[in-house]
C-alpha cells in the first residue's frame, strides 16, 4: 500500500497516542459511539489478552511466530516491539476500509505512528496528555492487574514518550474525559470539513 494509494481513498485515518494509564482508551470509545463512519482499526499484537478484552474487538492475538511470519510477508502498515511483545497494524485492512469510504481511529504509540506518518499521507496525529506525572502514577495503580515494579516501568516509558508530542498535529489534556472526548470529536468534525476532504463533493456540486 503506497503513500498515493492512501491518498485516493475517500476515508481517512486518525492516529491517537499517549502514555499508558492517559485515558486514551476511555476517550476513543466514547468518540467511536457518536459516529457511524468511524471504525477502530484494531491491531495484532502477540501479548495474551487482558482481563475484559475481546478477540477481534481489542486486539487480533496471534503467536510471535505468526506474527514474524506477517512481518516477512510486509503485511503490516507499521509494527513495533513493546515490553517484549509485537504490535502491528494490517495494511491491507486499513487500505479496504480507507477505500470504502470509512475513516479509521487507531491506537498507536509513537514510534509505530512516525512510521505511519512518514509512509501514509492523509493522516491526522493527536496526543493525549495527562493532568500531571502524578495523576498518571496513580492511574496507573489503579489498574490493579500489574504489579508496582511494572507501573514503574511504565512510567519511566511514559517520560520519555512525552517528548514525542511536538510533531504531532494536535494535543488533548485529559483532565476530565467528557471534555478530552469533545476536544477529539472536535478535531474529527473540523477535519471532515477540510477543503481537501471534499473537493470530489464540491466538483459534483457544480457539474
Amino acid at each position: 500500500m503506497s503513500s498515493e494509494q492512501i491518498g485516493k481513498t475517500h476515508g481517512f485515518y486518525i492516529v491517537v497516542s499517549a502514555p499508558s494509564g492517559t485515558g486514551k482508551t476511555s476517550i476513543l470509545r466514547e468518540v467511536i459511539k457518536k459516529y457511524p463512519n468511524m471504525l477502530f482499526s484494531v491491531s495484532y499484537t502477540t501479548r495474551p489478552p487482558r482481563p475484559g478484552e475481546k478477540e477481534g474487538k481489542d486486539y487480533c492475538f496471534i503467536s510471535e511466530e505468526d506474527f514474524r511470519e506477517r512481518i516477512f510477508r510486509g503485511e503490516f502498515a507499521e509494527w513495533v516491539e513493546n515490553y517484549g511483545y509485537l504490535y502491528g497494524t494490517h495494511a491491507l485492512t486499513m487500505k479496504k476500509y480507507l477505500e470504502e469510504g470509512y475513516d479509521l481511529i487507531l491506537d498507536i504509540e509513537p514510534r509505530g505512528a512516525k512510521k505511519l506518518k512518514e509512509y501514509y499521507s492523509g493522516g491526522v496525529f493527536v496526543f493525549i496528555l495527562p493532568p500531571s506525572l502524578g495523576e498518571l502514577k496513580k492511574r496507573l495503580s489503579r489498574r490493579g492487574f500489574e504489579s508496582e515494579r511494572m507501573v514503574d516501568k511504565r512510567m519511566y516509558k511514559a517520560l520519555d514518550e512525552l517528548g514525542e508530542f511536538v510533531w504531532y498535529d494536535y494535543i488533548i489534556l485529559n483532565d476530565k474525559l467528557d471534555t478530552a472526548v469533545n476536544a477529539l470529536s472536535s478535531i474529527y468534525v473540523a477535519e471532515k470539513c477540510k477543503r481537501e476532504r471534499l473537493e470530489n463533493k464540491i466538483r459534483d456540486l457544480f457539474l
